[in-house]
């Protein structure tokens, strides 16, 4: 199971595609097979399979053990041919990432299918603009946990300074709907806003491997 802890012990990948509705569960198939070959190479440890529910997004949060067994797993060539139809999708956003702080209402979070309403809020930026982007989410990570239906957000950065995302957790689609109209939260003068372009969408858990 895959826990999302401050420690950073373990390497995240997050990959992100961009698809036509019609062709989400297409490319979740796909991802799945190739799956099976990535989960038997070194360094390892999980990977989850998200679809939003508007269709166009499909994500995966991973996991290994290092950087230098995820990059020898993206450099094996062999491995990679194997990926297969993947390469006629469009190309994903991937970044290795760290967590920078995480809230939670229920212990350390962890990622289960069919648990939570999921979202990925992704922040993009310039590489110089990230280190205040990560401190304006560590300042309203607590504010967005006073709304009810809110079980964990826990923020990334990625290691190139291009990203930050934050993987929330949540009841229903009806408490994410409420943080929206919050000052701070909403379209109107957003936190973020100056520093970085965001673009967020909701998903569920369809899809779980482990080492």
């Amino acid at each position: 199971m895959t826990t999302l802890s401050l420690d950073n012990s373990l390497t995240t990948v997050i990959i992100i595609f961009t698809v036509k509705p019609e062709q989400q569960q297409e490319l979740i198939d796909t991802i799945k097979e190739f799956l099976s070959t990535v989960k038997t190479q070194p360094g390892f440890v999980s990977a989850n399979l998200h679809k939003s529910t508007d269709g166009v997004k499909v994500a995966n949060y991973a996991q290994w053990s290092s950087r230098e067994t995820f990059e020898a797993f993206r450099s094996n060539e062999e491995v990679q041919a194997k990926a297969g139809k993947l390469w006629e999708f469009d190309r994903p956003d991937s970044h290795v990432y760290e967590i920078v702080t995480s809230e939670s209402k229920v212990g350390t979070p962890q990622i289960e299918t069919g648990e939570y309403v999921v979202h990925f809020a992704e922040f993009t930026m310039q590489p110089e603009n990230q280190p205040q982007m990560v401190e304006l989410a560590k300042e309203h990570v607590k504010p967005a946990m006073e709304q009810p239906g809110l079980i964990s957000a826990t923020f990334h950065r990625s290691l190139d300074g291009t990203r930050v995302i934050n993987y929330g957790q949540w009841k229903n689609k009806e408490a994410i709907e409420e943080l929206v109209k919050q000052p701070g939260f909403s379209k109107d003068k957003p936190y973020w806003e100056g520093i970085a372009d965001n673009e967020y969408h909701l998903y569920e858990v369809v899809h779980t491997v482990n080492c």
